[in-house]
């Protein structure tokens, strides 16, 4: 079997907690000889729900297939390390608080004077300018940030909001930018030979994910997001809760949108309704023998106050109809008539799904500290170079020597570098 279409690329990755690691692990999945610095101790996802010392369900999720070496960076002598190692790799990776490189020395500008054609990924949580830049980000701050979180509506039962998914989608989003940005960049040094400095952060990613709503066109926006935001506006002004702003922002964008797109109870759980076009809740009508609904008729305007009492009842009866099947049965009826619907399953269940089994999305390991495990495999499939890894979240420090040894540091200069503190 070939090997991955990224097979001879090697990545050094001083990462942490999730954007970091995810686009490390994404490029090793292609092939990549990914090392991971870790600091002594360990980044702070392997402690972040550790189950045995050093180890957690979240960083195996996150570093499959990468080598391990610990150094402590803020030691002269371990960036003389990274300063010698870089010449032999292409990629590194960093994600960080704004300015946390420079003062390590290894920011982009000191490692291209070791590899000039070095491609260099910077992740920060605000970027690398303007008045956030320093402060310290993570991806539920990011949501909040950016208007992903009030824009999903999320608000928890005291009126305060809360995180869009239980996945951190701004982390993930910005670790899949950077490793397609990594790839473009190796693509462009492979026909120019130049490197270069890649940035992204938390906000750029879910700022992406937010097209349309985070845009202006004004043509567009002054039918209804305008008006919308300017009541918004006079909520706050007066001190309306955040319950009140929501709660105007999702009126004015149309009550009846949540009859069949939305989720409802059913006998043994819940079911997924995802309609995206007038054929598709035509379909979920006729699904439920309620054809002759109200806010099917083209002359029903659902952002009329009027018509608020008539999305209820539409509402409730549809509740009433869904409890009577359990998911299984309603998956039938919708599949019949090709509408968009789904479980809503428990993520623990979803090793013993038969569509995830059969399409082989999750991977068997054995880690050697924790043994056999079961994790999510690559994102994607390619056809010629395979794609996924055969290697287990590394043990921390697991190769310190053997990478300290592939780049001609010798057992005494490796001892001695242990016993000064640089290495571990």
């Amino acid at each position: 079997m070939k090997g991955g279409p990224l097979e001879g690329i090697r990545v050094l990755e001083l990462s942490q907690i999730i954007a970091g690691p995810f686009c490390g692990q994404n490029l090793a999945d292609m092939g990549a000889d990914v090392v991971k610095i870790e600091p002594p101790g360990g980044e702070g996802m392997r402690v972040l729900g550790q189950f045995t010392p050093g180890e957690s369900k979240s960083f195996h999720a996150l570093n499959r297939g990468k080598r391990s070496i610990v150094l402590d960076l803020k030691n002269s002598e371990a960036q003389a390390i990274v300063h010698h190692m870089i010449t032999d790799f292409d990629v590194f990776i960093v994600n960080s608080r704004f300015g946390v490189t420079k003062r390590l020395n290894i920011d982009y500008d000191t490692l291209k004077k070791h590899r000039p054609d070095l491609v260099y990924l910077d992740n920060t949580g605000y970027g690398s300018s303007g008045p956030s830049a320093e402060r310290s980000g993570s991806d539920i701050v990011a949501q909040a940030f950016s208007g992903l979180m009030a824009g999903d509506k999320k608000i928890d039962e005291i009126g305060a909001p809360s995180a869009i998914s239980a996945s951190p989608i701004g982390d993930y989003t910005a670790g899949l930018a950077g490793a397609m940005g990594i790839v473009s960049a190796l693509f462009h040094r492979q026909k120019t030979g130049e490197g270069q400095l890649i940035t992204s952060s938390l906000l750029q990613a879910a700022l992406a994910i937010q097209g349309t709503s985070v845009s202006k066109l004004p043509m567009a926006d002054k039918i209804m997001l305008d008006p919308m935001m300017e009541k918004v506006k006079a909520i706050r002004e007066r001190g309306g809760s955040y319950a009140e702003q929501l709660a105007a922002k999702t009126h004015m964008m149309g009550s009846s949108m949540r009859l069949y797109y939305g989720g409802y109870p059913v006998k043994d759980g819940a079911i997924l309704l995802g309609a995206l076009t007038p054929r598709n809740r035509e379909q979920m009508r006729r699904a439920l023998g309620i054809e002759d609904e109200p806010t099917g008729s083209p002359d029903f305007n659902p952002l009329d106050p009027a018509n608020d009492p008539v999305v209820e009842t539409v509402f409730e009866k549809i509740q009433s109809i869904m409890r009577e099947k359990t998911m299984d049965e309603w998956i039938e009826v919708f599949d019949q008539e090709g509408a968009p619907v789904g479980k809503v399953n428990m993520p623990e269940e979803m090793v013993h799904e038969e569509q995830v089994k059969e399409m082989g999305y999750m991977y068997d390991y054995d880690h050697l500290v924790t043994g056999p495990e079961l994790m999510p495999g690559p994102v994607v499939n390619m056809s010629l170079t395979p794609t996924g890894t055969e290697n287990p979240a590394p043990p921390l420090g697991h190769h310190t020597d053997e990478i300290l040894a592939e780049h001609g540091y010798d057992s005494s200069t490796i001892t001695a570098l242990r016993e000064g503190g640089a290495a571990h």
